[in-house]
């Protein structure tokens, strides 16, 4: 029955199914890693879907398929509804087969699950056979090393190309066992003629927006306020400024960064970011991590902590702010090449997340968005407090 029920669903893609370039790349591929880059609308992801139920569960049995993202939400809102709707769709939804509470469908006995990375129970839990990694981009790192330790046979990921320097460039498509693909909105056939000329018009009104969800080119989005490369460590010859240090405790983290300088560049090394942590909790950090003497810069709307912290034996100090601190900090490092330590992957997140706002008509304004900010915030901390001295060169430690 499963052979006739296989056989019946190849012959029904031929005939029915509609598919693109992205799934003929996934059919003929031998590579271990797949990896699909695309502008908006190429229809990567639905084909990468198409290709999970039609081949690979109908030429396989007994696997475990994993598709996930970052959050919950935003894989719920479009894997997992594209994924019914193709079943639908083709008439191969059935209840039974659905167990909805822990997001998993039995399909020609395979186990298909749906995760994000904010379920760490289950993505690090169990082995699987195929991965699936949509918007891989939201992924730090780490992330990526923990899903790929536990994956046996092959890996898929998309994403839209909106980080000009991202881990996928420099650790994933120059592997040996990877076969890196690239599609636009030209690539997929049954767009509709208005949606491309409303992608057409980005070349006219947002050449950012045009190059990353046009082209599928490598680009920064125009709201990105910081450029960024990665270092495997800071140089020998750049010299500590000093440590900047931002609190939190229940949703927000405590942080704590150094920041070296060397001609016109800054390097950032990410030491703390945790939540949850006491007044004890940081003395402790910073005396096991013998960092109880350096200068560390912290959030001057915390001056019970930084006294607190004072008293326990540490050179911790209320950060300078000036009038409009939040931009004249940012233009600080702006003035800079900035180099992060690969090891540093939330510090990577928020460089690379940390935008402007837009006003209601889609125009700039010179306004950072509160968010992605518990390490640029040190970061500025420290930066600000020294460097924006005139006579830097008396205070930069030596």
């Amino acid at each position: 029955m499963e052979c006739l029920l296989t056989s019946k669903l190849r012959s029904l893609i031929k005939q029915k199914i509609q598919t693109n370039i992205v799934y003929k790349h996934l059919e003929k591929s031998n590579s271990k890693i797949i990896v699909e880059q695309g502008g908006t609308r190429s229809g990567k992801t639905y084909n990468i879907l198409l290709y999970i139920i039609f081949n690979y569960c109908t030429q396989n049995s007994g696997k475990i398929v994993t598709i996930c993202r970052k959050t919950f939400p935003s894989l719920r809102a479009t894997v997992l509804r594209d994924f019914l709707h193709i079943l639908r769709e083709q008439q191969l939804y059935r209840e039974e087969l659905h167990n909805k509470s822990n997001s998993e469908y039995h399909l020609f006995g395979n186990l298909v699950e749906f995760t994000s990375l904010d379920q760490s129970q289950k993505i690090r839990g169990r082995k699987r056979d195929l991965l699936f990694i949509n918007e891989a981009n939201e992924l730090y790192w780490e992330d990526w090393q923990q899903l790929i330790f536990r994956t046996q046979e092959k890996i898929i990921i998309d994403f839209n190309p909106s980080d000009e320097y991202h881990w996928i460039y420099d650790k994933v498509i120059p592997r040996e066992d990877c076969q890196f693909f690239k599609t636009t909105y030209l690539d997929n056939p049954f767009l509709e003629d208005s949606i491309k000329e409303e992608i057409e018009r980005l070349r006219e009104t947002d050449e950012q927006y045009w190059q990353i969800y046009g082209l599928g080119e490598r680009s920064s989005s125009r709201r990105t306020i910081f450029r960024y490369v990665e270092v495997n460590e800071v140089p020998g010859h750049a010299k500590l400024i000093a440590y900047g240090m931002d609190f939190g405790y229940t949703h927000d983290p405590t942080t704590l960064v150094s920041v070296y300088t060397y001609e016109h560049n800054l390097y950032v090394h990410e030491h703390l970011y945790r939540t949850q942590m006491t007044t004890t909790d940081i003395h402790q950090f910073l005396k096991s991590e013998n960092l109880t003497s350096h200068p560390i810069y912290a959030d001057s709307a915390e001056p019970r902590l930084i006294s607190e912290l004072r008293k326990m034996g540490h050179n911790i100090h209320a950060s300078i702010k000036g009038r409009d601190s939040v931009n004249a900090g940012i233009d600080l490092l702006k003035r800079y090449k900035i180099h992060i330590t690969s090891k540093s992957n939330n510090a990577i997140q928020e460089f690379r997340n940390y935008k402007w706002k837009e006003d209601k008509s889609g125009k700039l304004i010179n306004v950072a968005e509160d968010l992605h900010n518990h390490i640029i915030d040190p970061c500025r901390y420290a930066t600000y407090s020294i460097l924006s001295r005139p006579n830097f060169g008396k205070y930069a430690i030596q």
